[in-house]
């Protein structure tokens, strides 16, 4: 597996819907974050802070040098964010570029180097 290459597909592909935050993340942001809080509406998170409307996009995905993605809010961004990505099979449909071939071969050592990779971001998996 390889170090993620920050491709952006993560957030790219899960910024309209396909992912939330807890009540005590929307809570912090309200009370520290005020700029993070406006785009949440009913708990539901990347909504226009105008119209109320949810996100196609990630508001904190940012365009780096190089064709590189990352994430303004990196340290205070949702669980969801986090913990990605889950498993292997997820990094499969969503066509992670960290999956080597050999990654593909043998999933079962894949996703203990995945989970071994994200022990800081996400509790274990069990």
């Amino acid at each position: 597996m390889q170090p993620c290459n920050q491709c952006g597909k993560c957030c790219i592909n899960y910024a309209d819907e396909g992912l939330s935050a807890t009540p005590d993340e929307i809570s912090w942001w309200e009370t520290f974050r005020p700029e993070i809080f406006a785009y949440v509406a009913s708990n539901k998170i990347w909504m226009h802070p105008t119209t109320g409307q949810q996100l196609t996009r990630c508001p904190w995905l940012v365009e780096l040098p190089a064709q590189k993605w990352g994430c303004s809010i990196y340290h205070d961004r949702p669980e969801d964010c986090r913990h990605y990505p889950v498993d292997i099979p997820q990094m499969v449909k969503d066509q992670c570029e960290m999956l080597e071939l050999k990654d593909l071969s043998d999933q079962v050592k894949a996703q203990k180097r995945l989970d071994h990779l994200m022990t800081e971001s996400r509790p274990p998996r069990g």
